[in-house]
């Protein structure tokens, strides 16, 4: 398939899914390939032909909306977030959770893919042993969700390529996980505390209070504004008063929601208002 008529055809069907061209520039590859796939699972001339069948089967556009998910993770994936995590709102969310008299805090992991981010947080919680030391009663729970199976079915096993684990420190990675030809895998005890389902954030969300949610690379980037806004309404009531929402470090909130305040827009991180 032309990719150009791929890229027109994005640009027509997109808007139909409330999503945005923008953020599919740099990785509608990813996402022209599976349309290739489907033009032939249909047995379709073109993407002209597939266009047409759009506009008779409307049942096709769920078809399509799962083709245009983008998968693209990594551990630790922008490692200072990170670290600014382990170092600075970790901390402060046990401090808070400790005037209130519990002992676990609540994480929310929105578009986990295979798992990456969730895990990295149980790897970054279990292995900072200054952190563990100094609030040793403290547990956290993690609610990872995505709207692919099969994303999770892979998250449930919790191995994967050295592509995927490469920023991890080594010191971790050989804690972490045990290797097996080339492929690394996350030993029991880091994945416990970490439950996964199966959840389309446009359409729902855990029933439970966070102190801590992570929407990083999905809401921000490939939807339009105003289901942008629809979620980030679920987002903040999802978030304990003062709790810290994180999002992608080339995103921004929709201009004019006043529900949080900026932290650090270079980390994309914000906290909710009071």
């Amino acid at each position: 398939m032309d990719e150009n008529a791929c890229v027109e055809f994005l640009q027509w069907a997109l808007p139909e899914l409330h999503m945005r061209w923008t953020g599919f520039r740099k990785v509608h590859n990813q996402v022209c390939k599976r349309i290739n796939r489907r033009l032939q699972t249909l047995q379709l001339r073109d993407i002209t032909a597939y266009q047409e069948y759009l506009q008779c089967q409307r049942e096709e556009w769920a078809v399509l909306d799962g083709l245009c998910r983008i998968t693209i993770s990594r551990f630790f994936r922008d490692r200072l977030v990170f670290s600014t995590l382990q170092r600075i709102i970790l901390p402060e969310l046990v401090q808070q959770m400790q005037r209130r008299g519990e002992t676990v805090l609540r994480l929310w992991s929105v578009g986990c893919a295979a798992g990456e981010e969730p895990y990295s947080l149980n790897i970054l919680w279990e292995l900072d042993e200054k952190q563990r030391v100094a609030h040793a009663q403290a547990k956290i729970e993690i609610i990872a969700t995505d709207s692919d199976q099969q994303m999770l079915d892979r998250a449930a096993e919790a191995c994967y390529s050295y592509g995927s684990i490469k920023n991890i420190p080594e010191d971790w990675r050989q804690r972490a996980f045990n290797e097996d030809d080339g492929e690394f895998c996350l030993r029991p005890p880091f994945r416990q505390g970490t439950h996964f389902m199966c959840q389309d954030i446009r359409l729902e969300t855990p029933e439970d209070v966070f102190d801590l949610i992570l929407c990083r690379n999905l809401v921000f980037t490939y939807f339009e504004d105003r289901l942008q806004r629809q979620v980030l309404s679920r987002l903040e009531q999802a978030l304990r008063p003062k709790g810290w929402l994180v999002i992608g470090i080339h995103e921004t909130l929709p201009q004019d929601y006043d529900g949080f305040e900026a932290w650090s827009r270079r980390l994309g991180i914000y906290q909710r208002r009071s």
